[in-house]
């Protein structure tokens, strides 16, 4: 193994690379590393350029938290801004975790970043940007770049720091298809979120169509009526969700009993562990009292109130969640029906500080129920939607921890790709 700069230092996790690699420094593979712009809230505002947040930034992914923020033209041109183009990667110098890194793809506006983001062109005849990226976003580098971190109030990374943290070279051939193996895994994984994504609008669309709208089957011959939520069909009936549900409020066990060893079953104490659809488990619990069975409806009860996911094992509730499960079976339309109510958070509640309920509070939400023939019709066609997001969200697991397995094998060379016959898209560059 040969070494391109001066720098003594080779990690451990790069001392047994093939003969042919060499290791260098990310200065110099890249054109160019730069923090992105200083943008103070007096700057920001308009339309023409999105400014990208730390917090957009993911671990591999662009991260959408639905708070935008722009700057104009004017502004661009004022503070000489540097514009986020396709191809370049951007990371992250502060946590969680620092030094994730997202190789930028088209995206539907103008952007610039912020300036504790880094900019990286990579020299396209030295480095893969695909390569340089999951190089970045392997744990060992993760690892690499926590050491670096340092700060009093806030840690980061120095753009200096990240300049010289040291990157693997295998020649350029073998680069490419590290990346397309990897790629795969992440095309993979987009799919089936854009599945995800597409039977949850379907579902959600059915609801409000038929039971926000009233444009359910037969509902022609419709006579409506007053109800405490207003207008409703004939028939149909206001009752609280604590008649129609079963509802248990969480706890908080002493903090002896939690460990992050696997041992007992999940906490959940809020929402911090929340995905789109389902929690991911990372805090255990031997203490198994106030639980979640497999498909309760997890609903935050605290800061904020109203989220909402799905119970996919079963947890053991915090204080800050209860789990509602429908007395008959009609699960699916009472998930649909809550996830409409709270479109919005934080609608109900109170406290100075941040909004909570009670067990009384969420017993009295209103919950209108239509029949049990029209209940029952949207929750044939429901329940194969959601059991299918649940099994996609499953396999998008799998391969995610699949892909995180290969990654550092692939990038320090013990997995050997000379001979692998792989279509790279590079063949002719």
């Amino acid at each position: 193994m040969t070494q391109e700069t001066t720098t003594a230092y080779i990690p451990p996790w790069l001392s047994g690379m093939p003969s042919d690699w060499t290791v260098s420094t990310l200065d110099c593979c890249c054109r160019t590393i730069q923090d992105g712009d200083w943008i103070e809230t007096k700057d920001q505002g308009g339309s023409s350029y999105r400014l990208l947040q730390i917090s957009n930034i993911g671990t591999g992914s662009f991260r959408e938290t639905g708070k935008y923020r722009y700057i104009t033209d004017e502004t661009f041109d004022r503070l000489r801004c540097t514009e986020i183009l396709p191809g370049l990667i951007l990371v992250s110098r502060m946590p969680d975790p620092v030094g994730r890194a997202w190789l930028v793809t088209a995206m539907p506006w103008r952007a610039v970043t912020v300036v504790d983001v880094a900019i990286l062109e990579v020299d396209p005849t030295k480095l893969d940007a695909a390569f340089c990226a999951y190089y970045l976003n392997s744990p060992q580098n993760l690892a690499h770049a926590a050491a670096q971190a340092s700060g009093t109030t806030r840690l980061r990374i120095t753009r200096r720091n990240l300049a010289q943290f040291p990157i693997p070279k295998p020649p350029l051939p073998i680069q490419c298809k590290i990346a397309a193996i990897l790629s795969t895994y992440d095309d993979l994984i987009e799919n089936n979120t854009r599945r995800i994504k597409i039977l949850e609008e379907m579902t959600q669309r059915i609801y409000c169509e038929w039971f926000v709208n009233f444009r359910y089957p037969g509902h022609e011959k419709a006579k409506f009526v007053d109800s405490p939520l207003g207008k409703i069909p004939e028939g149909w009936e206001v009752k609280k969700l604590g008649d129609a549900c079963n509802i248990i409020m969480g706890q908080s066990p002493k903090s002896e009993f939690y460990n992050d060893r696997g041992n007992g079953l999940p906490f959940h104490q809020g929402v911090t562990n929340f995905g789109s659809h389902f929690p991911i488990h990372k805090t255990y619990c031997t203490v198994q009292k106030r639980l979640a069975n497999i498909g309760d409806i997890l609903f935050s009860v605290r800061a904020p109130v109203g989220r909402i996911n799905l119970a996919n094992s079963q947890i053991i509730l915090g204080r800050g969640l209860c789990g509602i499960r429908n007395k008959e079976e009609y699960q699916c339309f009472t998930l649909f029906q809550l996830k409409d109510r709270f479109k919005k958070e934080d609608i109900i509640g109170g406290g100075t500080i941040f909004k909570s309920v009670t067990k009384d509070d969420m017993f009295n939400v209103a919950y209108v129920f239509p029949g049990e023939k029209l209940t029952g019709r949207f929750e044939s066609l429901a329940r194969p939607m959601v059991d299918e997001i649940e099994n996609l969200t499953a396999k998008n697991a799998n391969l995610h921890q699949t892909r995180d397995l290969l990654l550092p094998k692939l990038i320090s060379g013990e997995l050997d790709v000379s001979e692998l016959d792989i279509e790279t898209g590079k063949e002719n560059t």
